[in-house]
């Protein structure tokens, strides 16, 4: 009797499994593998993550294909272009103009995607309460120091001011329409200044307005500040106005209410 008629049966194979089952410890070794294998999962590579964000990219931002194949293409025509002009015959020198093109191009095409990906991902944020604070917590340049936490809130409205310390002084940040923060941000604005009178104070205004400074610029907006001060400065007023903001809200006096006890019957 061959192998094939053997295991051609399928109630042979059921009858030899049944007779001769697998040890408990190749149970235990499969399920240790499996453990490890979970717990070393490598993560995503660098060419990976980068094509992930141009999907992203590309999802919400049609034309960031274009911008992205110009800034790759045409580091790489100037370099063909150059290597025509001035190497003079010899290959060596129109192979290294070429190759420069070639990084000069994938270079400005990372570039591109950075800020297409990121204008992308503000734009899915945009309008919606804390959005400002979004970006003072992850896309301040150095020098900057914000916090996601707003200075000031309308519980009806949801409008927020934001305050952002940097060697370019102050600046609040009002997230709504103008004409519905323009009072909070005078309110702010008097508090800072009698505290701080010689420092530079300027305003923005993130909402609807059609003058209004986009979101996805306001970390770019911020690094185009005059620096004014020092960064020993930067750090006292940032100290000075942290103490203003924890000053701003007391305790009320009286008893504490999670010390209150129920009244026994």
């Amino acid at each position: 009797m061959t192998d094939d008629d053997v295991w051609g049966n399928g109630v042979h194979r059921s009858l030899l499994e049944r007779r001769a089952p697998r040890p408990h410890r190749v149970g235990i070794l499969d399920s240790m593998a499996r453990s490890k294998d979970s717990s070393t999962t490598k993560e995503p590579g660098r060419l990976k993550q980068m094509w992930q964000v141009f999907r992203m990219t590309r999802r919400y931002d049609p034309k960031a294909t274009w911008y992205i194949l110009a800034g790759f293409l045409v580091p790489v025509i100037i370099g063909i272009v150059l290597s025509i002009l001035f190497s003079d015959g010899y290959v060596a020198t129109m192979v290294i103009w070429i190759l420069a093109g070639v990084m000069a191009g994938i270079l400005a095409a990372m570039i591109i995607l950075g800020r297409r990906a990121e204008r992308a991902a503000y734009s899915q944020i945009e309008g919606q309460p804390g959005a400002v604070g979004a970006v003072l917590r992850s896309s301040l340049k150095r020098g900057w120091r914000g916090s996601e936490m707003p200075v000031s809130v309308n519980p009806k409205t949801q409008d927020a001011i934001y305050r952002a310390v940097g060697r370019g002084g102050v600046v609040l940040i009002s997230e709504g329409p103008r004409s519905r923060t323009s009072r909070m941000i005078d309110e702010e604005r008097r508090r800072v200044t009698k505290v701080l009178p010689n420092v530079p104070l300027i305003t923005l205004n993130v909402g609807p307005d059609a003058d209004a400074l986009p979101l996805h610029k306001v970390a770019r907006r911020l690094a185009k500040i005059k620096p004014m001060l020092t960064k020993t400065e930067v750090l006292a007023v940032s100290n000075r106005l942290e103490s203003l903001t924890s000053n701003k809200l007391p305790i009320p006096k009286g008893v504490d209410p999670r010390k209150v006890r129920a009244k026994r019957a």
